[in-house]
Order: structure tokens, then C-alpha cells, then sequence
């Protein structure tokens, strides 16, 4: 089974390389499209089509589009369509039409770097067992103030696989009758011909997997606070919080351990003293909050 890797992006230059070169080699093609960046960002999607891990790759789709061309709906909506087009043109040249006909894609937003080990784990499910399942959800670790500090598991309130928490959706068969995208960015899904959500359908369908990643959304993202304005809901996002400290012998995902190329930004800057003087005073309110009034939200941040 081919596996196409989908990512949006807008003013991720601080994570885009580690989050694309953690995939690189576990999937068939890549497309990332830029929704306007200001930063570094399609400079940086550059370097990554540089590789000679892109260059292995069938294809790797890089698109620079502007900010008024975000509907995340029709985005989503195109890659998939893509996908189905491409497979044809794929599965000719290669005379592998009957495997190319059962693809999935992975969902990879920029924020989000994967172990090995985990992202082995998903590709080898979806290519030894796709036809079983309709979806793959996995667990986060969700990183709050830099990258030696994670959030608590009260703080996750995602519905999905019959569990609650840190958890994501994050590949989707593409032979689930009438896939398509719907809503807006903050509201979007996938869903199927008949309105339902891939996550609502049939449970024994939804394969979770104990293959976390690395979830830096509550970080700063872009290379600079301003720039990180500049993105829908991006501030909502960004959390002053005192998290969880990861043990001194903390196991990162190995990309951050590669070679970079120097626009790359290094992600092991620390809390600095406004950071925690900020969080410190937020922080007893957030986990008031969610030991209250959290629960009786279906999710949220």
C-alpha cells in the first residue's frame, strides 16, 4: 500500500524540518503546501525537497500558496483528490495499480516530529493490515514552555478510539466510501459520504496504536512571537504553564539528532524568566480549570 504524507503549513520554521524529516523515509510521497509564510518557512520546505531522502521519494509535492487561499476544507479536499489522480499515473508506470487503489495518507502538521520507532509502527500496520481499518489514532506528548517540559494528561480531552485525552486521528484510508473534507480551519474533519466523521464510524475499524509523537503546538513556532501572530489562532495555542519535567535520560526523537542545515533553528532553548513568572501565576487556574469545568467539554486546547 502507498502512503502519501499531507501537511499544511504557515510560519512553522521553527519545527517544519524535524516534523517532514521524521517521515521522510517511512512514507511514498509528500505533499506540503505553504498557506503564506512570512518566516523561513518555504525556504526551509526547500532544503527538505533537497534531500536525497525527498529525491527517493515517487513525489514530493511542494506548493506555495497565499494567505487568502487558506480554506482548509478545500485544501485538504484537493490533496485528497490529487492522491486518487496521481495513483493512476503511479500505478501505470509502475503496473502496481491494485496496491495503489487501497492508499492511505498520514496527516503530518508541522508541530508534530515522530519517533522512529512510532512512525515504523504506524506504516507497517497501515501497509501489512490497511484493509482492516478505516483509521489509526495515536497518543501526543505534548510539550508546554520548551522542550524539557510536557503537559499533564488532564490537560487532553479528545475523544478518540474510546479513550480521552492526548490522542489524534492521524491517518485516514483513503477507500472509505465518500471521504471528503469538511469545515474550516478550528473546525475542520474527514468525514464520509454520508456526513459522519471518520473517529464516529465503526469502532472496531479505528486502529489505535501506542506510537506517540512529539507535539510542540503550545510552543513558539514560527522564529518569532510576532510571526506566530500573524496565524489564525496561534495564540490560543501558545501556553504559559509549568509542565511535567522529562527524566535527564529523556529519549527525543531522533531527527533532532541529524544534520541540519543552518537556517534550520535548534530546538533546545529553555524557559526563560518572564516565561515562568507568567506561568507560574497561570498555571494553579489551568489545572483548576480542568479539573472542573474541562470534563464537561466534548475537547478542547
Amino acid at each position: 500500500m502507498k502512503i502519501t504524507a499531507h501537511c499544511l503549513a504557515k510560519n512553522e520554521a521553527r519545527f517544519i524540518w524535524y516534523s517532514l524529516m521524521s517521515v521522510i523515509n517511512h512514507v511514498d510521497r509528500i505533499r506540503v503546501w505553504d498557506m503564506g509564510s512570512t518566516d523561513e518557512t518555504p525556504l526551509i520546505i526547500e532544503e527538505v525537497a533537497k534531500t536525497k531522502e525527498a529525491k527517493k521519494l515517487e513525489l514530493f509535492d511542494f506548493r506555495k500558496l497565499g494567505d487568502k487561499d487558506f480554506d482548509e476544507e478545500e485544501l485538504r479536499q484537493t490533496m485528497l483528490e490529487l492522491d486518487a489522480v496521481e495513483d493512476k499515473f503511479v500505478a501505470a508506470k509502475h503496473k502496481m495499480l491494485e496496491e495503489t487503489r487501497a492508499d492511505w495518507f498520514l496527516v503530518v502538521d508541522a508541530d508534530e516530529i515522530w519517533w522512529e520507532d512510532s512512525i515504523k509502527k504506524v506504516v507497517e500496520k497501515i501497509r501489512t493490515e490497511g484493509d482492516k481499518y478505516d483509521s489509526v489514532v495515536v497518543p501526543t506528548t505534548n510539550l508546554v514552555g520548551d522542550m524539557f517540559h510536557y503537559q499533564e494528561e488532564k490537560a487532553g480531552r479528545y475523544h478518540l478510539a474510546g479513550r480521552v485525552g492526548h490522542y489524534n486521528l492521524r491517518a485516514v484510508n483513503r477507500k472509505i466510501p465518500g471521504l471528503h473534507a469538511r469545515g474550516r480551519h478550528g473546525t475542520f474533519a474527514w468525514v464520509d459520504g454520508n456526513g459522519k466523521k471518520i473517529e464516529s464510524r465503526n469502532q472496531k475499524r479505528i486502529c489505535y496504536l501506542d506510537a506517540p509523537y512529539l507535539h510542540t503546538t503550545h510552543l513558539a513556532r514560527s522564529g518569532s512571537r510576532a510571526k506566530d501572530g500573524e496565524v489564525i489562532k496561534r495564540k490560543r495555542k501558545l501556553k504559559y504553564e509549568l509542565g511535567i519535567p522529562f527524566p535527564k535520560d529523556q529519549y527525543f526523537p531522533e531527527v533532532f539528532f541529524r544534520n541540519k542545515p543552518e537556517i534550520v533553528l535548534s530546538p533546545w532553548e529553555t524557559l526563560g524568566n518572564d516565561y515562568k513568572a507568567v506561568a507560574f501565576l497561570e498555571t494553579p487556574m489551568r489545572k483548576l480549570y480542568r479539573r472542573t469545568l474541562l470534563p464537561l467539554k466534548k475537547h478542547g486546547y
